[in-house]
């Protein structure tokens, strides 16, 4: 059997991501909306790949879905019930959320037709673009990235101070 075409193979993650994310926003239980979301980023790790960017696939994955998302599932089941609970939606503000998604769509049909600054040549393209961001991390980005790690340790230490309980 032949390979499927990049074209269909996007149609349907593109169908995934937007069928997801209105459940995400849509449901009525919390935990299947935080399920929700977990679909929704593993579809959009697969546009990643069909773009050639398996750095940002896998991180995705990892970053993502293996934690964010693993995380919120774990702090809604462990949270007081929260799992179980319903979610009482209401539209007062729908006419305004309709004229900013009119805006921002708008405004992102004229940035894609209009400009070509986002547009990448073949030749701006590595041949292996995971070799290339390890090289440019351990070489010309090395300190911004020892000042994110700092900076990440830091915030983890705060969250352990702030989580820790006071002995009474």
């Amino acid at each position: 059997m032949p390979a499927p075409d990049g074209g269909i193979v996007f149609a349907i993650l593109a169908f995934v991501i937007i069928v997801s994310a209105l459940m995400v926003v849509s449901l009525k239980n919390i935990f299947h909306c935080a399920l929700a979301l977990v679909l929704c980023l593993f579809a959009v790790a697969g546009v990643y790949i069909l773009l050639n960017a398996e750095f940002l696939a896998a991180a995705q994955v990892l970053i993502y879905v293996g934690a964010v998302a693993i995380l919120m599932i774990f702090a809604v089941m462990l949270t007081s019930k929260l799992a179980s609970r319903k979610i009482r939606q209401t539209n007062e503000n729908a006419l305004t959320a309709f004229f900013v998604c009119v805006i921002v769509a708008l405004s992102t049909i004229v940035l894609i037709t209009k400009t070509d600054v986002w547009r990448l040549t073949d030749k701006a393209l590595p041949a292996d673009n995971i070799a290339t961001i390890g090289k440019y991390l351990m070489t010309k980005f090395m300190l911004p990235f020892e000042v994110v790690s700092v900076l990440l340790l830091a915030a983890m230490i705060g969250a352990i101070v702030l989580a820790r309980k006071e002995k009474s």
